[in-house]
């Protein structure tokens, strides 16, 4: 993936822009420019160019930058296809655009190995000065791709608070978890429900970190480590990749991650509701009627709404502490991929000077990321007879704003808070980013927090 220190063999890597790809090939000298039109390299991004030596060794490699897709991902289809050796760059780049490169550089290079007998292999291997905010970044990455990528029957609640207490141990953070079944029908009872019918416990995971004089952060993120929908259960097309509604945890433990390998100067509390949806005769019903911890009463119009009601318990937790912001991460509507597709991290907030900076810190670390509205005229669709509302609308419109609104109703208005919902799973591979788990929202959520709290140092 990486190198220390530069070798004196190491081959550089030329990046060249396919804008002025047609003014700087004329420029070359007849070798170049021969070798460049027989390869047929026309700069696009993750094209590269191969230019031999004499010894017919690599003498460069020329890449493109295609300004249509963030530099980030120039070299992400091309570090696991280059020969074995050692690589740098070379250029004129400026340190973040370095920094962005490595990072798609080495997330090209991955590879989901959790479950099987890893293979020895060669790597092409980049050199760069500043490893160590790289290595935050991918480190988080590979985090939230693995918890997602492993398969169901390895990723029950108790494997997820395990890796929850992994992390918190390489960080010297606190890990604790509520999982007596007395302790959540009275403390968590909307947790409780969802995941009483599965012989695999639900609980609540909990990791603590940072200094109490710093602003408090409470990451929330939604564990169900597999949605059969229930009692109203999932066609088998719709069930097949659940095992990723885990991805909202797995998102926060990623982004846990790397504000603990920043050191930012925050109080972080992150909270993940870990529960198996799965029918059994304890499962929950639609129309039955539940508690959760904030003390209002919910109506189950859908037994595949669950993730909502695994979070309200975790978002009132979170509130009852008054935290500076409150971020929340689940793969929760299918609505929200209707709208926007599988690839744009759809969110939702209460805080209009939250929205801009996320709007800002999105442009700057070039990564779309896109608000819907929290339309508070579709809380009707929420109204129900016998309880304080439903767990969701029956009219099957504006599913993710519905479900938003639902949240919603745990959060005070006075508390800043943001709501992702991510797809968390790549359905199509591109430059670094295979088909499986995927982070979303990651490089935009991260550059606000740094944008925010860096300064306090």
């Amino acid at each position: 993936m990486f190198q220390s220190s530069k070798h004196s063999n190491s081959i550089p890597l030329t990046p060249i822009r396919s804008e002025s790809f047609q003014a700087w090939l004329p420029r070359q000298n007849k070798k170049i420019q021969t070798w460049v039109e027989n390869s047929h390299f026309k700069a696009k991004n993750s094209e590269y160019c191969l230019l031999p030596d004499a010894q017919g060794g690599i003498e460069r490699v020329f890449f493109g930058v295609d300004d249509a897709e963030h530099i980030r991902w120039a070299l992400g289809s091309i570090s696991a296809a280059l020969p074995a050796g050692n690589y740098h760059l070379e250029g004129d780049l400026r340190d973040e655009q370095i920094e962005s490169l490595a990072i798609g550089w080495a997330l090209g290079q991955y590879d989901f190995e959790v479950t099987q007998q890893p293979e020895e292999k060669s790597y092409a291997l980049l050199y760069i000065e500043n490893l160590q905010p790289v290595l935050a970044v991918v480190d988080a990455i590979t985090l939230i791709r693995d918890l997602i990528n492993t398969p169901p029957n390895h990723m029950m609640p108790k494997n997820l608070a395990q890796a929850t207490r992994t992390l918190a141990k390489q960080f010297q953070a606190r890990f604790s978890e509520v999982v007596e079944d007395a302790q959540l029908r009275t403390e968590y009872p909307a947790i409780h429900a969802v995941g009483r019918a599965s012989i695999h416990a639900p609980r609540l995971l909990r990791l603590e970190w940072g200094d109490e004089s710093h602003p408090l952060i409470c990451l929330v993120g939604k564990g169900v480590c597999f949605d059969t929908g229930g009692l109203d259960i999932k066609p088998s097309k719709f069930m097949r990749n659940m095992k990723k509604d885990m991805g909202g945890g797995a998102h926060v433990l990623g982004l846990a991650s790397l504000i603990m390998a920043m050191d930012l100067p925050v109080r972080l509390l992150v909270l993940i509701p870990a529960v198996d949806n799965a029918i059994s005769g304890d499962a929950f019903r639609p129309g039955d009627v539940i508690n959760t911890r904030a003390g209002k009463t919910v109506e189950i119009d859908n037994t595949d709404a669950e993730g909502r009601l695994v979070l309200c318990d975790a978002l009132s937790e979170a509130a009852a502490l008054k935290p500076e912001l409150i971020i929340d991460f689940a793969t929760l509507t299918g609505a929200a991929r209707v709208a926007l597709g599988t690839e744009v991290p759809v969110f939702f907030s209460n805080s209009s000077s939250l929205v801009e900076g996320l709007d800002t810190a999105s442009h700057a670390a070039g990564e779309l990321i896109w608000q819907l509205p929290l339309h508070k005229p579709y809380r009707s669709q929420l109204d129900s007879s016998v309880a304080d509302l439903m767990n969701s609308s029956p009219e099957g419109y504006a599913g993710a704003i519905t479900a938003a609104l639902y949240l919603n109703e745990f959060v005070p208005e006075n508390i800043p808070w943001v709501h992702f919902d991510v797809m968390a799973w790549n359905t199509r591979s591109r430059p670094g980013r295979p088909c499986g788990g995927e982070a979303m929202g990651l490089f935009a959520v991260s550059q606000y927090l740094y944008n925010t709290y860096a300064a306090l140092v």
